[in-house]
């Protein structure tokens, strides 16, 4: 009975060591494992792409360069990145006069995205990318494929931060505060 019980309390322990391990260092935005992107990667790639909105209409992300860019990649599919749209677009509202945009990079298909802000409609732009949204998110150091996936990129065209997972408007607010004081 004894050894039963140790046997139990083992396999327990071995769980919540396990657990933790995967959580520290695969689940954990901030795990030391995940390395952010390189201080001078730059967005040309981004500001060189076309890509569509959710009403299909083709968008020249020229458009945007020059503003301080929030791009959040995200899915239809994915909870985390449902969760922080409502602040994604109070982020996007409040910044807006301060030369600040929000854009939401879809890595879905476009009907879904279509239907999804139908239901769901958000204040910032949403342009969808399958796979050219997979491999923006790469070239913005997603070595993970993890969705939602952060990017704030300066005026200047060069990544300031990257985030992997979900995010909060308090935190991108404290990080855009630096930015916009330069």
């Amino acid at each position: 009975m004894l050894s039963k019980l140790r046997a139990n309390l083992i396999y327990l322990a071995t769980m919540l060591v396990m657990g933790f391990a995967i959580y520290y260092f695969a689940l954990n935005p901030n795990s030391p494992l995940k390395k952010p992107a390189a201080p001078n990667v730059s967005a040309a790639a981004f500001f060189n792409s076309k890509l569509v909105n959710e009403d299909g209409l083709s968008q020249d992300l020229m458009q945007y360069q020059g503003k301080v860019i929030v791009l959040n990649f995200w899915a239809t599919w994915c909870p985390p990145c449902r969760e922080e749209m409502p602040e994604l677009s109070e982020l996007h509202t409040q910044y807006q006069t301060n030369n600040v945009v929000v854009i939401g990079l879809a890595v879905d298909e476009l009907s879904l995205v279509k239907e999804f802000a139908e239901a769901s409609p958000v204040s910032y732009p949403l342009l969808v990318g399958e796979d050219e949204g997979m491999q923006l998110a790469s070239d913005f150091g997603n070595n993970q494929g993890v969705l939602p996936y952060t990017v704030i990129i300066g005026q200047d065209g060069k990544v300031l931060k990257t985030y992997f997972g979900r995010i909060s408007k308090a935190l991108l607010s404290d990080a855009l505060k630096p930015i916009l004081q330069d």
